[in-house]
């Protein structure tokens, strides 16, 4: 099997050293750089598996990185905050951040992190489609909901017949709706079946994604119930 390769952007030599070596020793192969140019030149140059970006790096920032590379690509990108309660979090998020990671962090715990997006990522391009293997089992084929159609066979979105660019992310997160239209989501079941928490996580990043999917499908098709999460109208 092909080694994964992880870009990392990160100023702060010391962290950029020690986390290189951990993610390393777990089998990554490793492309380092100390701004968020230099990234995005990388970015371009090796197009790597997966993104890890520091917020604040020097000549471009890791929220602009982050938003240069989905332009360009749907590859799986962590945030790396210092402030669990940074703006900051959320911005990556709405940049179209996958998740985020709070420093300093254990070396353990971010290729868990890393191992999960990547799992959810081969999911969702892959010929299961999105959401757990008892899933596969019940509906197939295009759902229809309105003028919204979901192909969960070929992983296409069609919006009155117009195809809707969504991340590997979004599309697992509509799938999941699809599949229970009518039911209400909570978010920690939403952290649980869409991102792999089985530890829980903050639900910051639900709600964010939720918003970016409806900017795309239509602000009412996902509604929020609240005190207890989102249900997709029927």
């Amino acid at each position: 099997m092909a080694e994964t390769h992880v870009l990392f952007v990160e100023d702060d030599d010391v962290i950029r050293e020690a986390t290189t070596l951990a993610l390393e020793r777990d089998g990554f192969v490793v492309t380092a750089m100390p701004d968020g140019l230099s990234g995005l030149e990388s970015f371009r140059a090796d197009r790597p598996d997966i993104a890890l970006l520091d917020v604040m790096v020097p000549g471009m920032d890791g929220v602009s990185l982050c938003r240069r590379i989905r332009d360009e690509s749907t590859v799986p990108v962590i945030m790396l905050s210092a402030r669990a309660d940074s703006i900051d979090v959320v911005l990556g998020l709405e940049a179209g951040a996958d998740d985020y990671v709070t420093k300093p962090f254990d070396g353990s715990v971010l290729v868990a992190r890393i191992r999960a997006v990547l799992r959810r990522f081969g999911h969702a391009g892959g010929p299961q489609g999105g959401g757990s293997e008892e899933d596969d089992s019940g509906e197939r084929g295009v759902l229809l909901f309105g003028d919204l159609e979901v192909d969960t066979e070929g992983m296409e979105v069609r919006k009155a017949g117009v195809s809707v660019a969504l991340t590997p992310t979004e599309m697992r997160l509509l799938l999941e709706f699809s599949t229970s239209p009518g039911t209400v989501l909570s978010r920690d079941r939403l952290l649980e079946r869409v991102w792999d928490y089985d530890w829980g996580g903050d639900t910051r990043v639900v709600d964010v994604h939720v918003q970016r999917l409806r900017t795309k499908i239509g602000q009412d098709r996902i509604e929020t119930v609240r005190g207890f999460g989102y249900k997709l109208k029927a």
